[in-house]
């Protein structure tokens, strides 16, 4: 493949270095920055496809590295924020897949578009949004998800999936399983409240920081303010300490479980999802593993939030995994839990 086969430009042997929020130092074969879907049917059109499956990165702020990667990396950097459709209670948006996910939700509040301000502060780009469904503070990417486009990388065309259509879970999509690698997000399309909005403010700390601050009826910019707030009292800043957030999803257990755990351990937090299913703070459990604040080497657990494993400086993916798994070990000894992580591990 040369540059005139393909307006897109192709960077061999790069530095992934500065796209990965823990700073993992790593190489790419080749690093190819996409800023349409037109690029994605150049490429297609020159067989690259048929020839290899090409790792997808967005904001680089939910994937640690193990090493370097010898094929290729598309960077997606597609933008744009267009109000498609708005009426006397919704507002519409078409969102390129290399937004930033913060700056949409900043842009939302500052057009007074209500749904996506528990989000705040999120790292990554939209396109993984969907992937993951995102979610915080009472809220999650579904509740407000109209569709997804993407590009399918076996017919080399551009297609719309309804949002009942993505399957999502906790933490999870389609994204994850049917259609892995065999798709690339380009766009979604959100459903947005307006004023009046409907405030989702129930998530006990969200509560417990409005009340303190005495607002009794929250706007759509204070729920956005509070949870940038907690979210920097708890999460290291990635531009200072390289991290990619919760690096674990908080466990779902039985029930029994559940109660043989707070027998044993009293003061245990769960939260009823339903009947038979209870969900457990996997940072409580790291915490009470002894884990927390932790430093091996160049990794560790971080002082504020033990959900969050750090790169103090020169970490090899290799080494902030085996930190990952000491965790992981000592968390199933002690509580019969085993941890998955959040955090995509690319081999």
């Amino acid at each position: 493949m040369t540059q005139k086969d393909s307006s897109a430009q192709i960077h061999k042997n790069a530095d992934l270095t500065p796209y990965n929020t823990l700073g993992i130092s790593a190489k790419a074969a080749s690093l190819i920055n996409i800023t349409s879907a037109e690029q994605l049917k150049e490429l297609f059109e020159t067989g690259l496809f048929e020839k290899e499956e090409p790792f997808i990165l967005g904001g680089g702020s939910n994937i640690l590295l193990k090493g370097d990667i010898a094929g290729t990396v598309l960077k997606i950097s597609i933008s744009g924020i267009s109000l498609e459709v708005q009426t006397d209670e919704r507002a519409e948006l078409n969102v390129g897949a290399g937004v930033n996910w913060h700056s949409l939700v900043e842009w939302a509040v500052a057009h007074n578009f209500g749904g996506i301000e528990n989000l705040a502060l999120i790292p990554g780009t939209v396109g993984a949004a969907p992937i993951q469904n995102i979610g915080a503070y009472g809220v999650e990417l579904k509740d407000v998800l109209k569709s997804v486009t993407f590009f399918d990388l076996k017919t080399g065309e551009e297609s719309v999936l309804k949002q009942q259509h993505c399957r999502f879970g906790y933490r999870d999509s389609i994204f994850k399983h049917e259609l892995k690698g065999k798709v690339i997000i380009t766009g979604i399309r959100l459903n947005l409240t307006k004023p009046p909005h409907p405030i989702e403010c129930s998530y006990r700390s969200l509560d417990e920081y409005l009340r303190k601050k005495k607002i009794a009826t929250a706007g759509i910019k204070d729920v956005f303010d509070a949870v940038i707030a907690i979210r920097k009292s708890k999460l290291p800043d990635p531009s200072l300490i390289g991290n990619a957030g919760s690096f674990f999803k908080n466990p779902v257990i039985d029930a029994e479980l559940f109660k043989d755990l707070s027998e044993k351990f009293p003061g245990i937090p769960g939260y009823k999802i339903s009947e038979d299913k209870v969900k457990v703070p996997a940072g409580w459990l790291i915490e009470h593993a002894g884990w927390k604040g932790k430093r091996v080497g160049n990794v560790g657990t971080y002082e504020n939030q033990a959900l969050v494993l750090v790169n103090y400086g020169g970490a090899s993916g290799e080494e902030l995994w085996n930190h990952a798994k000491r965790i992981r070990n000592t968390v199933a000894k002690k509580f019969g839990i085993e941890l998955v992580p959040e955090v995509n591990i690319v081999e």
